[in-house]
This record gives C-alpha cells, structure tokens and sequence, in this order.
C-alpha cells in the first residue's frame, strides 16, 4: 500500500511540474473562413502546442504551450509557413499564393 501511494505521489507531482510550464499566448493571424481555420489550427500544432484555437471573427488565435519545448516565435514561424500573416511574420509569396482561393485575405 505505501508503495502504491508513494507511486501516485510521484505520478501527481510530475503532472503537476508539466503543467506549471504552459503557457498560453494569443495574437493576430490573417485569415477568412473556416478552412483558414483548419490550416492555420494545424499549422500552430507544432512539438509543445497543446492547444490552438483560431477566431475566423476576430482573427485572433490563442496557444497554450510548453514553454520549456516552443515559443510564441516558432509557433507564428510555422503558421507563416503555412501561407498565412501572423503579427510578426509574413507568409512568402509562394505560401500565400499556393491557398485555395477562398482563403486569399487581402494582404
């Protein structure tokens, strides 16, 4: 019994160390309609991010991340990338002109 309970101290304190890390941040990201939505979700997905929610409304995606794996930088790298502006990136010609044509925002 000691050794069942110690085990599941040791499990609580590790989930409570990993969860200490996230982070969560949101910033503006270029887009229009509920495929931008999918891409640019995808796009924030990247080792770390546990979570990414993207408001076609309001264009502001939030992240909820381990900040001890990513960063806010890496997170709007990759999603300018994928062919969408994020605050403080702008996708590459190629990335924006290769978007289906309902997802072209004016830039």
């Amino acid at each position: 019994m000691k050794y069942f309970i110690s085990l599941l101290l040791l499990v609580m304190m590790n989930v409570a160390m990993a969860s200490s890390n996230l982070t969560t941040a949101t910033f503006k990201v270029s887009g229009v309609c509920g495929m931008c939505e999918k891409t640019i979700e995808t796009a924030a997905y990247i080792k770390g991010v546990k979570k990414a929610d993207w408001n076609q409304k309001t264009h502001i995606i939030t992240v909820t991340y381990d900040a001890t794996k990513t960063n806010v930088d890496n997170i709007q790298k990759s999603i300018a990338k994928s062919g969408y502006d994020t605050e403080k990136y702008k996708a590459s010609d190629e990335a924006y002109n290769g978007l289906h044509a309902c997802c072209k925002y004016p830039r």
